[in-house]
């Protein structure tokens, strides 16, 4: 089999070199096979990769593309609140279904993120966005981001390397809801501590009005509280 046209040429290069990866790992995988089982010369990896590290970063970018695929495809819910919740259990997801992939994409010996990891990271900025303009975030939208992308990424790597260790079932949910009641607000207590402090201005508000409002700022505040009291 001759190399054949170029674009052709690194389609076949970069489809060996990722399954290989899945086949035998990161480190099993040689530019020979890939060269056997694309049907091209080494010099022609060379040219559309420039070497081996070159190869790899390839395999961990078509990684990232396939991941964000299916992200892309879920799209965003009204509720965002779920979507960070399906966003963490998805990613775990690919990571077990992918492990050598995973791992050449956020473990291994790398010290900074993959250029391609920052669509991902867009798309996760954005969901804890809609979270914040929903007032359900109780840290910062950065704090928030890094706090999750770093979980979900430990918590992936630790699963991949210690899926049969006692204790690992149900390990995904209980980080997942451990790390998302340290940056949401609890619906179910806060919120409610929040209608219960508004009602209790509100009867304070009614028995002895604030005298540096006036009239109109009064009503303003007595709608607003009365709002926040029966969400």
């Amino acid at each position: 089999m001759t190399d054949g046209e170029p674009v052709q040429a690194r389609s076949r290069i970069l489809a060996s070199a990722s399954a290989l990866v899945a086949e035998v790992g990161v480190d099993g995988m040689s530019i020979r096979d890939v060269c056997k089982a694309a049907g091209v010369t080494a010099p022609t990896v060379y040219h559309h990769f420039g070497d081996r590290k070159g190869l790899l970063d390839a395999v961990a970018a078509d990684g990232f593309d396939r991941y964000l695929a299916e992200k892309r495809r879920r799209g965003p819910s009204i509720d965002p609140v779920e979507d960070l919740r399906l966003g963490w259990d998805g990613h775990l997801e690919f990571g077990l279904r992918h492990p050598a992939l995973y791992g050449l994409m956020y473990g291994g010996v790398r010290t900074t993120p993959h250029p391609a990891a920052a669509e991902g990271e867009r798309m996760l900025r954005g969901i804890i966005a809609r979270i914040a303009d929903a007032g359900l975030l109780r840290t910062s939208v950065d704090s928030a981001v890094h706090v999750i992308h770093a979980a979900t990424i430990g918590a992936t790597l630790m699963l991949i390397t210690n899926a049969d260790a006692p204790g690992m079932d149900g390990l995904s949910e209980q980080m997942r809801e451990i790390v998302l009641s340290s940056v949401l607000v609890s619906t179910r207590t806060e919120l409610r501590g929040l209608a219960a402090a508004a009602a209790d201005l509100l009867g304070l508000l009614s028995r002895a009005p604030a005298a540096s409002l006036t009239p109109g700022e009064l009503g303003i505040l007595r709608e607003l509280l009365g709002r926040l009291s029966s969400s």
